[in-house]
């Protein structure tokens, strides 16, 4: 597997130090569950914060600290468990494993979706897409952020080819026409922020229809 598209060391930086989101954490950890060189910078990342930290001057704690941390222990751990009529699937990531995941749903020609149910503070949806070979997704641009692990298969667009283990860091500025190579289904994940906004004629006539 030759990875060609890498995490933004930003968005590495983010995650080794635990300030990057849980629904932009799930796909940042299945691209570097796929990729060594990213796994290794996350790593480097951690010892050069763990150093600072080591050589950080001491700062007192706020009066109520002990008794929020003692709250919180004792607070009751609400568990994980699977939606009702909702079978594990095995072609979920293994990030997704802590999660509840719901039926594949069919959007579009060739196109399915599923939703993963992982908390997000500003609106991020967690879903997998899965593409027959030769689908095409409409000409569309972003309301905000989509970030794109691929799990199975290949894409194209404008900026590039994505393959297993490639990961698409895609913003408001950002407008394509992703296609899905021949011969094998695409199968990615993908944590989308705000919504799709298609572009001409054609997409306006289908913007109210597309829910993702």
């Amino acid at each position: 597997m030759t990875i060609t598209h890498h995490a933004s060391d930003e968005t590495l930086a983010a995650f080794a130090s635990g300030t990057l989101d849980e629904a932009r954490s799930v796909v940042v950890a299945a691209h570097l569950g796929l990729c060594g060189q990213c796994r290794a910078t996350v790593g480097a990342l951690e010892q050069i914060g763990g150093v600072l930290i080591e050589r950080a001057a001491p700062a007192a704690l706020r009066a109520e600290a002990i008794e929020t941390a003692l709250s919180r222990i004792a607070a009751p751990v609400r568990p994980i468990s699977p939606m009702a009529g909702i079978e594990a699937d095995p072609d979920c990531p293994e990030v997704l494993a802590p999660y509840s995941v719901e039926s594949w749903r069919w959007i579009g020609r060739g196109l399915y979706w599923r939703k993963a149910h992982v908390p997000s503070s500003d609106d991020t949806r967690v879903f997998m897409l899965k593409a027959a070979p030769g689908a095409r997704l409409p000409h569309h641009r972003h309301a905000g952020t989509e970030w794109t692990c691929v799990l199975e298969g290949a894409f194209r667009h404008d900026h590039g080819r994505y393959g297993p283990g490639d990961f698409d860091e895609a913003d408001d500025a950002v407008e394509h026409k992703p296609f899905v190579e021949a011969g094998a289904t695409c199968v990615c994940l993908v944590a989308l922020q705000g919504g799709l906004i298609l572009q001409g004629w054609l997409g306006r006539l289908l913007q109210p229809f597309v829910r993702l």
